[in-house]
């Protein structure tokens, strides 16, 4: 049984047990499901700050590959003039819808553009359906029509988040998305995740993701613990950019990589500069807050260049090469 859906199981019973008398359990015990309880309901009056770096989009220039991030796995990327957005999470909690809200963790910072400060986007892009990565509040947001490319067996979710125009993609697939601006190829490639979506048993599929337009690429690693995947796309394009998670890996280390281990897939598929995401937006595992930044920091400190962004709402812009 993977360790974050036995927590989860034990999250919820314990979310139970606190509302039906478990209140010495959930006050006082030191166990990890208790300790995230307490967490949770102690968030409800935490208030989240907002990013110190705002995203200019409309000022972007569709020439050149510009991105920001939005916070957690949500990234805007302009590539050449189609606007594609990662794992869109703007709500204000992930989790367990429970009719009068969200059951789950509360965002630390505020997301660097609400949704009504988004530019119009062509392509969602999906790596996996967890709840912090497809949040159907969020997607419910978007016109039904907007193309979403997803991982296998995720299109019933996703109808749930009333999306219409829907392409799955397994390990190996291609798309080709065609616009007015021109095509965007997109590949799905293995990582070591997994995918089912808590409570349903249901395998589903988990990608990270090649995008190549103008004859560049961009990499979305998506969620991953460390694995060889990223060696067998060195070569196949040059890679302007990675997309990579650093954070959640105590004790999920199985499923989610280090600093250092994301650094070193990066870097054995070939990226020229390395975007940092799911740390410093939601409270996901037992690291120090600050640690994963801290420590990708201190792997690139002789290339310190190659680090795009640090923070929220910050803007990258590809060198023209």
């Amino acid at each position: 049984m993977h360790t974050r859906r036995f927590f989860l199981n034990c999250l919820a019973g314990g979310l139970a047990t606190a509302s039906f008398g478990g209140v010495w359990w959930a006050n006082r015990s030191e166990g990890r499901v208790a300790r995230w309880t307490r967490r949770i309901l102690g968030d409800t009056k935490r208030q989240a700050p907002e990013p110190v770096f705002k995203p200019q989009p409309a000022t972007w220039n569709d020439n050149r590959i510009t991105l920001t991030w939005i916070g957690h796995a949500t990234v805007l990327l302009d590539f050449y003039g189609i606007r594609i957005l990662t794992d869109p999470v703007l709500s204000d909690r992930i989790g367990v819808a429970l009719g009068m809200g969200t059951v789950g963790p509360k965002r630390y910072i505020q997301p660097a553009l609400d949704f009504e400060e988004l530019p119009p986007v062509d392509l969602i892009l999906l790596s996996h359906a967890h709840m912090d990565h497809m949040d159907l509040p969020t997607l419910r947001r978007f016109p039904r029509q907007t193309m979403t490319i997803s991982a296998r067996n995720t299109s019933d979710i996703l109808k749930a988040g009333r999306r219409s125009r829907i392409v799955e993609l397994g390990w190996g697939e291609r798309y080709t998305f065609s616009t007015q601006r021109g095509d965007l190829e997109l590949s799905a490639f293995e990582v070591a995740h997994w995918g089912q979506r808590w409570p349903s048993e249901t395998a589903r599929g988990y990608n990270g993701y090649v995008l190549r337009r103008e004859g560049k690429a961009v990499i979305f690693g998506g969620d991953t613990a460390a694995t060889s995947s990223f060696s067998r796309l060195r070569g196949s394009s040059p890679f302007q950019v990675a997309l990579m998670p650093i954070g959640a890996y105590r004790p999920w280390i199985r499923n989610h990589c280090t600093p250092e281990e994301a650094l070193a897939m990066a870097n054995a598929a070939g990226a020229a500069y390395v975007v940092p995401i799911h740390h410093r937006t939601f409270k996901l595992s037992e690291e120090p807050f600050a640690e994963p930044l801290d420590r990708l920091e201190t792997a690139l400190s002789g290339e310190p260049q190659r680090l795009a962004l640090r923070l929220p709402g910050e803007t990258f812009v590809c060198p023209a090469t």
